[in-house]
């Protein structure tokens, strides 16, 4: 990935001159390129990895995979969040991991461990490196220096059982790796998150990952079967069943666990067979509020659709939605609704049916197959305008919850007030944006699009924005975080989402697990 922006340097794309005409009348961004330096330009803190300690950890993972030059360091400096983004942009001297380990198996990951645990040298796991929570932050604590420890040579595809639709996948093997991989055997996962292109099912798992299939194949955590993880005193080998009542699901120690408990190197997951065929369906409503009690029927009636998801007023007006057409002229008034279903021929088309009769009942106008194939056709590509934006010397950068459906109205009015007025606060009006990205029976996902004018000190601008937010979440009874994981960036909150018993829980698994504290320090655990 680009090491100061989004995915693929080449699929970079420059602003339209409707999203420029945007910024200025809507904003009063007039473009002008933010100074930001080349990679030759970026300085970093020198690494504090002693020559023995280097030497040492060479010998596990082989000469040819440890790094410490900085171009490496660099790539593993932190996520892709508008904050690592921006720290990219700063001329003075940055901070990275002192070292790149790239291990080969459990085996050396585990010799890594112990060397580290004694040696007083902390660990950050490293995936697709797509966290946009500071989960991937440098942070060494009291340790004398840290490392990275990329997975992306456990890349395989260890096994298939096509009766039971299952597979087991190494943590590093990319998402679209996993279905070429699945494909060839005619299966595939549907786990299709923004990050998708870049981002790793180990990644997926330690971040409890939602994807934009979700209505059709549930969130990550619903597709993991087992997982296996190497910690400092062991490995942890989880799920032998489909269910069990062997107590506690030791799964969930691991899933959402963010590379604090252990490493994770293996997932076994629930697959289905490639899908006969996929039919699209884009929809109008009149407002917010009539599309989401439209798509809470279809939830909870369960009619089946793979893709739902609805865009409010805002990013409607812009076309957020259809990536290829932001700024321009307006698809629909109203709220544009997206329906997609895969399946057999039979099933799709009863399934679409009946989704298709509540949603004309309950007040929506269909659009045609039209809007839904552009959605999916750039569905990965919105980081790409963010990285563009925040060259233009805009502040954009997305935020997401989950509540229930009787607070969906509460949460995002109390969210966008207190967006909107926190960067009031720094001199500049806001558009905020919202969409419904993720439905369950009793709830759904709200995800919010902000873009601004960068003044003074952007970084600092942006943290008092998200603080605000995130305590409009807390006082509005919503979650933190629906699928974006803690990291350090909402880790000031997690007392106030599990309590003070469940933050003590949540150390002594640490300690039981990782004694000495290296994995990952600074991130989930308050």
């Amino acid at each position: 990935m680009k090491w100061n922006g989004w995915g693929d340097p080449a699929a970079a794309k420059p602003l339209s001159p409707g999203i420029r005409s945007l910024l200025h009348q809507a904003l009063g961004i007039d473009g002008d390129s933010v100074a930001e330096p080349d990679l030759d330009q970026v300085r970093l803190r020198p690494s504090a990895l002693p020559p023995a300690d280097r030497n040492s950890l060479g010998a596990i993972v082989g000469a040819g995979h440890i790094a410490v030059e900085d171009r490496a360091r660099l790539l593993r400096a932190g996520g892709k969040s508008t904050l690592d983004l921006l720290r990219r942009k700063d001329f003075g001297v940055q901070d990275a991991p002192d070292a790149v380990l790239l291990p080969a198996d459990e085996d050396q990951i585990a010799k890594v461990l112990a060397y580290c645990a004694d040696h007083s040298i902390a660990i950050v796991p490293f995936g697709g490196g797509t966290s946009v929570v500071g989960g991937l932050d440098p942070l060494r604590g009291d340790f004398k220096a840290v490392v990275s420890l990329d997975l992306r040579r456990l890349d395989r595809l260890h096994h298939l059982d096509e009766i039971s639709w299952e597979a087991e996948l190494g943590a590093g093997v990319t998402g679209p790796d996993a279905e070429r991989l699945l494909a060839a055997r005619g299966f595939s996962l549907g786990h299709f998150p923004q990050s998708f292109r870049f981002a790793t099912l180990g990644g997926f798992a330690a971040t409890r990952s939602s994807g934009q299939d979700s209505a059709g194949y549930g969130r990550f955590n619903d597709m993991v079967r087992g997982l296996r993880a190497v910690t400092p005193v062991g490995i942890l080998d989880a799920g032998r069943a489909p269910e069990s009542a062997a107590g506690p699901d030791l799964r969930q120690l691991l899933i959402g666990s963010e590379g604090v408990f252990g490493v994770i190197t293996r997932v076994r997951l629930r697959v289905h067979p490639v899908p006969e065929v996929t039919r699209y369906e884009a929809w109008s409503f009149p407002d917010f509020s009539t599309g989401a009690d439209a798509l809470r029927a279809v939830v909870q009636t369960g009619t089946g659709p793979t893709v739902l998801r609805l865009s409010d007023e805002a990013e409607t007006g812009v076309n957020l939605a259809t990536t290829e057409s932001i700024g321009e002229q307006q698809i629909t008034g109203g709220c544009l609704a997206i329906t997609a279903f895969e399946g057999t021929e039979a099933h799709v088309a009863s399934r679409h049916a009946e989704t298709r009769e509540l949603l004309e009942a309950l007040g929506g106008t269909s659009l045609g197959e039209g809007p839904a194939r552009a959605w999916e056709h750039g569905r990965f590509d919105a980081p790409y305008l963010r990285d563009a934006l925040l060259s233009a010397g805009a502040l954009c950068e997305t935020l997401e919850t989950a509540t229930n459906w009787s607070n969906v109205a509460a949460v995002k009015a109390a969210v966008t007030d207190a967006l909107t007025n926190a960067l009031a606060d720094s001199g500049t009006p806001a558009l905020v944006m919202c969409h419904i990205s993720h439905v369950y029976p009793t709830g759904a996902s709200l995800y919010f699009t902000v873009v601004a004018a960068q003044r003074g000190n952007p970084i600092e601008q942006w943290r008092a924005a998200k603080a605000a937010a995130s305590d409009a979440m807390v006082r509005s009874g919503a979650t933190i975080t629906h699928h974006h994981a803690v990291g350090a960036d909402h880790r000031p909150w997690m007392r106030d989402e599990v309590g003070d018993l469940g933050v003590s829980v949540l150390r002594a698994v640490k300690t039981a697990l990782d004694p000495t504290g290296i994995l990952n320090p600074g991130k989930l655990i308050p």
